[in-house]
């Protein structure tokens, strides 16, 4: 199984980055995946980053990366997961908090995906971490239909790692602690993925 990792947006994105410009959402997602691609390597999986470079790369090169990869490879030998964290308001601090997942719309593997990251999350993250779920449809995840999401072949989930306009919540994020357990839930999450479905 291929894991696809993609750290969304570039240093020159508008916004992305909290009220004082202490966090760059660029920067981070670009560690946390570096981090994942390194831990899950160690593990003996095959990992690629689709975005190596520092500047903000176009939703539909990101999708195009992927597909290709999948024509390659077969999309069921393909997973996807995005890397995000979450914003609330427009330059200043707010007090929406919690770390999500999004998948497509409806009920794809994508869905069996977030529920092994929702899990894993409640694992590693910090106790009284706030998950945000949308359950009507019986799982936790969110459906939305953001490009990445649905203009890729294969099972993908896009993972919004709290938020950056909440002060307790960039607490976490820039603690070495903090940053161990997004990266951890990441990697066991997608692991428990793979030994339920491969």
């Amino acid at each position: 199984m291929k894991i696809l990792l993609d750290n969304g947006h570039g240093q020159e994105t508008a916004g992305k980055r909290s009220p004082d410009g202490s966090f760059r959402e660029y920067a981070w997602a670009r560690e946390i995946t570096s981090r994942i691609e390194t831990e899950l390597k160690n593990r003996g999986y095959d990992v690629q980053r689709i975005v190596p470079e520092e500047q903000d790369i176009a939703l539909s090169e990101r999708s195009r990366r992927v597909n290709e990869i999948c024509g390659r490879l077969g999309k069921e030998n393909v997973i996807l997961v995005s890397i995000h964290v979450n914003a609330a308001g427009c330059g200043e601090w707010k007090t929406a908090r919690g770390w999500s997942a999004y998948t497509s719309v409806g009920q794809t593997k994508s869905d069996k995906l977030a529920n092994c990251l929702y899990f894993a999350a409640a694992e590693a993250l910090p106790l009284g971490t706030k998950f945000r779920k949308d359950t009507s449809d019986g799982d936790p995840d969110w459906e939305e239909n953001f490009w990445i999401l649905r203009k890729t072949a294969c099972p993908a989930v896009l993972t919004e790692n709290l938020f950056m306009d909440n002060r307790e919540d960039v607490a976490v994020l820039t603690s070495d602690e903090g940053k161990d357990a997004v990266v951890r839930l990441h990697v066991e999450g997608i692991i428990m993925y793979l030994k339920q479905c491969v």
